[in-house]
C-alpha cells in the first residue's frame, strides 16, 4: 500500500462511475477514477477521440455527461489502465491493479466503487461466427467511437429497446437498415404503462427513435428473429422467421434477406469479475443475470465495497447516474444520499424490470441449434459437443461441462459462450442456469504472466 491511499477508488468512467466520482469529490473525498478507455464515457458515451461533436447526434442526455465530467475534473485519473483484479479490506485498505502495456499501476485506496457496466448477451445461431455478423452494442461502438458502418445493407435483430438507437444510427449515417427483427412483442408495454408515466424522458426517447425509423423508411417486424446467417467468405444474407410464443420457429414462415452485415442484440451481461473476486455476494435479477447485491446505499456484502450500474442490474444509463451518485455519497461518508435521488432510482428500477418483463430472452432459441452449430468461437466447441458432455460424458453443471468440451476456456474466456453454455447445460439438466459458474474469472483482463508473478523482468511473456 502507498503511504498515501486515496479517500475513494472508482473502477470505470461510463455513466456510474462518472457519477460516483463526482459525488464523491462533492463530500470531500480525493478520489482516483480508473478506466481502461483513455477518456470518459463509457460504452454509453462512446466517442471519437477528443470529438464528442462529431458523433453528438447519436447520443442522449449530452448535458448531463458534461456536467458529469465538469463534476469528476477534480479526481485523479488513470486513463488507459485495464484493472485486471482488486485485493484488500476495508480495515487494512484496498489496492486496485491495472497493466497498460507493459507497465503496471496500483492505486491504493480506502473504499470502492466499482461500476465495471456490462457487455453484449450473445445467442448462437447458424452462421453466427461469418464475419460480417457483429453484436449490436459492437456496431455501435464502431459507429460512435470512429464513425465506421459495419456495412452498406445491414439487417438488425435480437431483442429490446437497444436495438431502435442502433438501428437510427446506422441509417442516419447512411446505411440501408433492411429490418429490425424483434423477437418479442413491444405491445407488451402497455401492461406496465405505471413503470413508464414516472420516467416520461423515456417516452420521449422511444418516439424519437421511431420516428428516425420511419424516416429512413427502415421496417420493424415484431415477434421475429434472425435464426441463422449465410455466406462464403462473409455473410451474404441472413434467415429470418416467426417465432411463437417460447422462440420456437413457427413451420413455414422463414424467408432469406440479403445484406453485408448483421448487427444482433440480446440484451447485455453484468461484467462482474471485479466484485466476485472481493467475494460481494449476488443474485438472480429479473431478466436471469447475475448481478451483485446491494443495499439503499449502493454498498455490496463486502464492507467498504459499494456497486453501481449494469452490475446491479441491467438497467440504462439515467440508472446507472442515480445509483452511481448513491454510491459516491456513500463512498465519501456522507450520510445519505438526497431523498429525490432514492425515488429516482426506485422509479428508474421499476422501468428496467418492466423493460425486462417486455423482452425476456426465451429458452426456444435453443431449438435453432443444430448439432454442428458453433456456441464457443474460441475454441470451437459445438452446440452437439456441449450436449454430450452433458448427456453422455457425465457432465451434471456447467464447470464440468466447460471442462469436458472446453466451451468457455478460449481467449474471452466465456464472455461470449458463457450465457449459451449454461443455457444448454440447464435444459439438459433440469436446472436453472448457473450463471455464477461462468462468470467467476479470477483475472478480468489479460495480462503477462511476468505481471501475475510480480517479476517485471517477464513481462510480455503472455
Amino acid at each position: 500500500m502507498a503511504t498515501s491511499p486515496y479517500d475513494v477508488a472508482v473502477v470505470g468512467a461510463g455513466p456510474a462511475g462518472l457519477a460516483a466520482a463526482a459525488a464523491a469529490l462533492a463530500g470531500g473525498a480525493r478520489v482516483a477514477l480508473i478506466d481502461a478507455g483513455r477518456q470518459p464515457g463509457g460504452q454509453y458515451w462512446r466517442h471519437r477521440p477528443g470529438d464528442l461533436g462529431a458523433v453528438a447526434d447519436l447520443h442522449h442526455d449530452l448535458g448531463a455527461f458534461r456536467r458529469l465530467v465538469a463534476g469528476a475534473a477534480g479526481a485523479v485519473r488513470h486513463f488507459g489502465q485495464h484493472v485486471w483484479t482488486v485485493s484488500g479490506s476495508a480495515a487494512d485498505g484496498f489496492t486496485v491493479h491495472a497493466v497498460a502495456g507493459d507497465a503496471e499501476t496500483e492505486v491504493p485506496a480506502r473504499r470502492l466503487v466499482l461500476a465495471p457496466g456490462a457487455y453484449d448477451r450473445q445467442v448462437p445461431f447458424r452462421g453466427w461466427d461469418l464475419p460480417g455478423v457483429h453484436t449490436a452494442g459492437g456496431a455501435q461502438a464502431l459507429l460512435k467511437g470512429h464513425e465506421v458502418l459495419v456495412g452498406r445493407r445491414v439487417v438488425v435483430g435480437g431483442t429490446g429497446p437497444f436495438l431502435l438507437p442502433v438501428a437510427a444510427g446506422l441509417a442516419a449515417r447512411g446505411a440501408r437498415v433492411a429490418g429490425v427483427y424483434e423477437a418479442n412483442r413491444p405491445a407488451g408495454w402497455i401492461r406496465h404503462a405505471g413503470a413508464v408515466l414516472p420516467v416520461a424522458a423515456k417516452l420521449t426517447e422511444g418516439a424519437g427513435y421511431a420516428a428516425a425509423l420511419a424516416r429512413h423508411r427502415v421496417p420493424f417486424h415484431t415477434r421475429q428473429a434472425i435464426v441463422a446467417a449465410h455466406g462464403g467468405d462473409a455473410v451474404e444474407a441472413v434467415t429470418v422467421a416467426r417465432l411463437d410464443h417460447d422462440w420456437r420457429i413457427v413451420a413455414g414462415s422463414e424467408r432469406v434477406v440479403e445484406c453485408d452485415a448483421v448487427a444482433v442484440g440480446w440484451g447485455f451481461t453484468p461484467q462482474l469479475e471485479l466484485p466476485l473476486a472481493l467475494g460481494c455476494a449476488t443474485r438472480v435479477d429479473a431478466d436471469g443475470s447475475l448481478v451483485v447485491e446491494v443495499d439503499e446505499r449502493q454498498t455490496t456484502s463486502v464492507p467498504g465495497v459499494h456497486v453501481a450500474g449494469e452490475a446491479c442490474g441491467v438497467g440504462g444509463a439515467a440508472l446507472a447516474v442515480a445509483e452511481g451518485s448513491i454510491a459516491g455519497v456513500a463512498a465519501a461518508g456522507v450520510t445519505s444520499a438526497p431523498a429525490s435521488l432514492r425515488r429516482r432510482r426506485r422509479a428508474l428500477r421499476r422501468f428496467a424490470a418492466a423493460m425486462h418483463a417486455v423482452h425476456p430472452v426465451r429458452a426456444g432459441w435453443q431449438s435453432w441449434l443444430a448439432d454442428d452449430t458453433l456456441v464457443c468461437r474460441c475454441e470451437e466447441v459445438s452446440a452437439g459437443e456441449v450436449r454430450t458432455a452433458l448427456d453422455e460424458l457425465g457432465a451434471t453443471d456447467v464447470r464440468t461441462a466447460k471442462l469436458l468440451s472446453r466451451a468457455g476456456m478460449g481467449w474471452c474466456q466465456g464472455r461470449v459462450c458463457g450465457y449459451a453454455t449454461a443455457c444448454l447445460t440447464a435444459s439438459c439438466t433440469g436446472t436453472a442456469p448457473d450463471l455464477r459458474g461462468v462468470s467467476e474469472r479470477p483475472i478480468a483482463a489479460p495480462i503477462s504472466l511476468g505481471t501475475l508473478a510480480g517479476d517485471p523482468g517477464h513481462i510480455g511473456q503472455q
